[in-house]
């Protein structure tokens, strides 16, 4: 028995909803959509809602028309407004999916992997008749377009010819979108299943690949049309109703009142600094200063456009490079959760096409070719965690530069020439060339990256995993204690009568419980985006001025290497506007460059830092080869050369070896550098163990 009436839902929305509809007919036309929550419609008459689950088009029907009936107060008149429900109480699992759900109000959540652009559809097609000029109406449903069979003036009555007329037909906006299953959610093993669904009017266009969404709608069935004619299999569809976008950007994360209030108190606090780093994987024990260069990436600097044109990134890239087993890709995933838009890939399984964008045939409508965004333009405005960046291939990595740099990717595919946008930091994380840091090498000949995209990153950290008693222990105990707070929630949860009281799983979890949460983390980080814009004080620029130049200074002497670049300069002032904006401050002091002078300094003390001078060579990270270096490559160029001139014709590698000792440079040293300069091609090797210069 339908329960469902114009009256019901006019009562409705006059008691419940009479304040947003007087909101709306100030907006209208702009604004289209009153948003209803169900828990309203529940509360108001349960039949109702358990109705509209069940038959929702005859009672969004209702809903539609009792909304265009309201007599308002001003001389708005409503023509195409639209009741949009939103927040079901329960989600349905894409692949959960089954033919008992066809014509039924659900919602489902997921990624939005594609969507196609918004074009016109007809709703209803104006014909003319050629021969007698009458117009004739057709509403149009879905799928095939639909022409009159015969003229409807009865004088005429012939079977056409018919002609469209765009200017008295009706339109509308639509687009089609694929949602996915979002792949936190799947069990091991299963690929994550789609959905296609239809949107139109203000819904179309709202959404971009990439968002999370909660899309809510009426499940329609359409059969297959094959080759062999049709199908008894029928495709599912999704009649979007109404689109809630959850993965927001910083800019939308909404912040109540009071939550602004608490935020202003922390940010007073003389122990933020701590606080942050301590809410940042409380789980893993140490890593200090890791941590507080990750909470700094986290709030980002100030992005820049200037008047001339140029555009200076304010995110700064991380990169960890360390022992198997210290944590680093649990460092990435818990970053991951912080970020509002943080994107996890591994570099194994990576390649540029899946980094960047990849071109594919749109099987959506006329098989165009589209462009399908990869991880880092889904990490727009926000983190891109790679991790096992070293096991990439190398011609996949170098689609890393444009993105870490110029923060967009560039794509010249099947015809398609595009710039995305990929505004993101980004955390990596690599293994030693060997697996393990051997600690008599130089570390940075262990990096196994092309220079070109160590230079990029703004802080380089080493993490070694060298045994100590004293943090052993500590590790352990803090390994043990985390474990221990988990055993005891999971006892209380799977047996019944455990006799494990709240008060204890609480005070076990101390150890692991971030200072603050990262609900609220979230939106503090978000509020400083949107609100602090740090300017840097006179003797701030002077202390950092005076830290480069003091460093600079190191290689004016010509037998000394370049101590550190310009990039180092940047990186210094990004992080100083992070760390201002951690403590709310509109100003960038003293303080601010204290500390991040101090984190660039660990960063550069242990990757720059030539072993065999003792000094900072930035070479080391932007050429692959420190000065001390360079010089002893020249050095055993030249006793090649002479010992060719002595032997007419080539040197002899016993004998370059026994000069190069002579020298100063070590016999292992000196087959490296041979091997180096022939790759290089500045020698060769005419006979078996026998050498000349080009």
């Amino acid at each position: 028995m339908a329960h469902s009436s114009h009256q019901i839902w006019e009562e409705f929305l006059k008691s419940y909803y009479w304040e947003k509809i007087l909101d709306l007919a100030k907006d209208y036309p702009e604004k289209r959509s009153l948003n209803i929550q169900f828990f309203d419609l529940e509360q108001f008459d349960m039949e109702l809602a358990r109705e509209l689950i069940e038959h929702p088009e005859s009672v969004l029907k209702h809903a539609n028309e009792a909304l265009l009936a309201l007599d308002l107060p001003s001389d708005v008149v409503f023509v195409n407004t639209h009741i949009r429900i939103i927040d079901l109480p329960e989600l349905t699992q894409i692949r959960d999916l089954r033919s008992i759900n066809i014509n039924r109000f659900i919602a489902v959540a997921g990624l939005i992997r594609k969507a196609t652009e918004v074009r016109p559809k007809i709703l209803n097609a104006a014909f003319k008749c050629k021969r007698c000029d009458h117009v004739t109406f057709m509403p149009q449903g879905e799928g095939k377009f639909v022409e009159p069979f015969e003229c409807e003036n009865d004088v005429c009555g012939r079977k056409g010819p018919f002609k469209l007329i765009h200017e008295e037909s009706e339109f509308i906006d639509a687009q089609k979108l694929r949602i996915q299953e979002s792949p936190d959610e799947l069990r091991g093993g299963e690929q994550p299943q789609t959905l296609d669904v239809d949107v139109d009017d203000d819904l179309a266009g709202i959404v971009a690949p990439g968002d999370r969404v909660v899309i809510t709608g009426i499940l329609r069935s359409y059969q297959r049309n094959t080759q062999q004619g049709k199908s008894t299999f029928f495709d599912l569809v999704l009649d979007g109703i109404s689109i809630e976008i959850e993965d927001k950007e910083f800019e939308d994360i909404e912040i109540s009142k009071e939550e602004i209030d608490e935020i202003i108190t922390m940010g007073k606090d003389p122990a933020i600094y701590d606080n942050v780093i301590h809410s940042i994987a409380p789980s893993i024990y140490g890593y200090e200063e890791v941590k507080e260069a990750m909470a700094l990436q986290l709030f980002s600097g100030v992005a820049k456009s200037l008047p001339d044109g140029t555009h200076i990134r304010g995110d700064f890239h991380i990169l960890l490079v360390g022992d198997p087993g210290v944590a680093k890709s649990q460092l990435l995933r818990y970053d991951v959760k912080l970020a509002p838009r943080g994107i996890y890939t591994s570099g194994k399984s990576s390649t540029s096409a899946g980094l960047t964008a990849a071109a594919v045939k749109d099987e959506f409508g006329d098989g165009r070719w589209t462009l399908e965004a990869g991880a880092l333009v889904l990490a727009d405005m926000g983190l891109a965690c790679v991790d096992e960046l070293d096991k990439m291939e190398s011609e996949d990595r170098s689609s890393l530069h444009e993105a870490m740099e110029q923060q967009t990717i560039s794509i010249a595919k099947a015809g398609i020439m595009a710039t995305l946008k990929s505004r993101c930091a980004l955390l990596g994380a690599a293994n030693p060339k060997f697996g393990r840091f051997d600690r008599y090498e130089p570390i940075a000949k262990q990096i196994n990256m092309p220079p070109a995209l160590l230079s990029r990153f703004d802080l380089i950290f080493i993490l070694t995993d060298e045994p100590s008693v004293a943090r052993d222990t500590k590790i352990a105990e803090h390994i043990l204690r985390a474990h221990y707070a988990g055993e005891l929630a999971m006892r209380r949860e799977h047996v019944l009568n455990s006799g494990i009281a709240i008060e204890e799983i609480t005070k076990a979890m101390e150890v692991i419980q971030p200072v603050i949460q990262a609900d609220m983390l979230r939106k503090y980080i978000a509020y400083t985006k949107r609100n602090i814009f740090p300017i840097i004080q006179d003797d701030a620029r002077k202390q950092l001025i005076e830290f480069y130049l003091g460093l600079r200074k190191q290689g004016e002497d010509p037998n000394s290497p370049v101590p550190v670049t310009a990039r180092q300069l940047e990186a210094l002032i990004r992080l100083a506007e992070s760390s201002a904006r951690v403590r709310l401050s509109n100003v960038i002091t003293t303080e601010d460059t204290a500390r991040v002078m101090r984190i660039v300094m660990v960063s550069l003390k242990q990757v720059m830092t030539d072993p065999e001078t003792g000094k900072l060579d930035a070479d080391i990270i932007n050429v692959g080869m420190g000065k001390s270096q360079r010089d002893k490559i020249k050095v055993l160029r030249d006793i090649i050369k002479r010992l060719q001139d002595e032997h007419k014709g080539s040197a002899p590698r016993e004998e370059i070896l026994g000069k190069a000792e002579e020298a100063g440079i070590k016999k292992d040293a000196a087959e490296d550098m041979i091997q180096k300069l022939k790759s290089a091609g500045e020698i060769i090797e005419p006979s078996n163990d026998r050498f000349r210069v080009v």
